[in-house]
């Protein structure tokens, strides 16, 4: 029998993200991740996370950067996930699935990267399955000042191009992606300040369907790089406006820790709020997250990198 983990590993990665935080990722974009991005702080070198739902395994390297994460779904049943660098660049990113305790090779791929800088940087990924069978080829281009311009996508299937044209304006910035000269998607950023100069950022991201708004997501960040309210919404053609289908709104407590999640869909709104247990170092890394009132609970396993 066929084993299906598609759905438990997109759990896991949900409540992931909804545990440390919403960030905007643009698909095919090369991202390289720090413990920052999960919510650690000090010289972190390994966490371990239970949840009612999964356990995920990270290791980090003395720069931060992380190395290995593992989704674990039982003793046999895991992928694992291995990041190489050279110079603070990704070189490498593997991914093995194994089951019944068995590698399984016809399931894992490599993404290879170049990087090529004689002029303006480009970044060259290949992804290749363990069987050395060709999947993917991406480019990415970069301007002078290294803003990725074009990324080009090249498999069995034929050619596509992805350009990205950037505009400002006093506070704002946007950044459109063209599919094949298609617009696929807009990233507009806009930061203000009040008069107490507290400093806020505004970003949208516009998704387009044959050209047309289709779906949007507002996400607002307060001074301290918090996400404070997040707004999905659709694109109503009676009107021709966008109108919202969920909201959440963040609440933290001093130590930049979320407190409360208030969610409304309709007329609807629900409320969680969370309560934490911290380890005994001095980097204060919570070790124990309860959520209610439904009483889930997601407890870390941390150990870090001893000074000499």
């Amino acid at each position: 029998m066929v084993k299906n983990y598609k759905s438990i590993s997109l759990g896991i990665l949900v409540g992931i993200t909804a545990l440390f935080g919403t960030q905007t990722v643009l698909s095919q974009e090369i991202n390289i991740f720090k413990y920052t991005d999960f919510d650690l702080k000090g010289p972190v070198k390994s966490c371990l996370i239970i949840t009612d739902y999964g356990r995920e395994e990270f290791e980090f390297n003395e720069d931060g950067l992380l190395t290995q994460s593992i989704t674990r779904y039982n003793d046999d049943d895991y992928d694992i996930t291995i990041y190489k660098y050279a110079n603070g660049e990704l070189k490498e990113k593997r991914f093995e699935n194994y089951r019944d305790g068995v590698f399984d090779r016809n399931t894992s791929i490599a993404n290879i990267y170049t990087i090529d800088t004689t002029g303006n940087k480009k970044i060259t990924e290949k992804i290749v399955s363990y069987n050395k069978e060709f999947l993917d080829k991406y480019e990415y281009h970069y301007d002078k000042d290294d803003h990725l311009v074009r990324i080009k996508r090249t498999n069995n299937d034929g050619i596509d191009e992805t350009s990205i044209e950037y505009a400002s304006g006093p506070g704002e910035k946007t950044a459109s992606y063209y599919l094949n000269s298609e617009l696929l998607k807009t990233v507009k950023t806009t930061e203000t300040k009040s008069k107490t100069n507290i400093q806020k950022k505004v970003i949208l991201v516009t998704d387009y369907l044959n050209g047309e708004p289709n779906t949007a997501k507002e996400q607002v960040y307060n001074a301290k790089k918090k996400l404070i309210s997040e707004t999905d919404l659709v694109f109503d053609e009676k009107t021709k406006k966008f109108v919202p289908k969920l909201s959440k709104t963040y609440v933290y407590n001093q130590m930049g820790m979320l407190m409360e999640l208030r969610t409304k869909i309709g007329q609807g709104i629900s409320l969680k709020k969370y309560i934490y247990q911290y380890d005994n170092t001095e980097n204060g890394n919570w070790v124990k997250q309860i959520v209610t009132p439904d009483n889930s609970y997601v407890t870390r396993k941390i150990k870090y990198y001893i000074s000499n």
